[in-house]
């Protein structure tokens, strides 16, 4: 596999919270039932990790799973293997209804480190950002103002946000915008 290249070549934003672009973040979608045993035995078999529940995240390492719809997961990995993983995972799912694509090179990740990352995302995101309502551990797949998104808090005080990378450009700008020092409302310090 080649270098990674990345969408934004690593912009970064400092404000209320930083913004970074992350580098080389390997994903998979795995689409199928999720609760075939096979599927199940073979994600925790290659990346140690329960499929995680309803909106939620599983981590274990340098490997995660991320609960993206009733069929569907992304499936995270170190880049440079990436591919080896979707291959090795769509042999052993082969005999259940499951569709493996390795999507490392279409999508971007950004990381969203401070205090203020809830009101930011919260200006963004149709979702309830509230302490008690979303919570680490929890993910949440909708939009950021006019296109598609998925964001999830690792603690307190990072989250991680994933896009398409045809549109990375207008997430930094929307992200960097919400973060801006001017443009805090302070909702969620009252």
């Amino acid at each position: 596999m080649s270098d990674v290249q990345l969408a934004l070549d690593g912009a970064a934003f400092d404000g209320l919270v930083q913004i970074e672009e992350l580098a080389g973040q390997g994903m998979i979608t795995l689409r199928g039932d999720l609760a075939d045993d096979t599927i199940r035995a073979s994600v925790n078999g290659l990346f140690g990790i329960d499929i995680p529940a309803q909106r939620g995240t599983a981590f274990a390492g340098d490997t995660g799973a991320l609960w993206m719809s009733p069929d569907e997961m992304l499936l995270l990995c170190p880049y440079e293997g990436a591919r080896a993983m979707a291959d090795e995972l769509a042999e052993k799912v082969k005999d259940a209804h499951a569709l493996v694509v390795n999507v490392s090179d279409a999508r971007t990740v950004f990381r969203l480190k401070g205090s203020m990352l809830r009101e930011v995302i919260a200006k963004l995101a149709p979702a309830d950002m509230s302490p008690g309502v979303f919570e680490p551990g929890e993910l949440r797949r909708t939009r950021l103002a006019q296109v598609a998104a998925a964001f999830w808090m690792d603690d307190a005080r990072n989250a991680r946000v994933v896009c398409f990378r045809s549109v990375a450009g207008y997430v930094f700008g929307l992200l960097s915008t919400s973060a801006d020092d001017a443009s805090a409302v302070n909702h969620f310090t009252r």
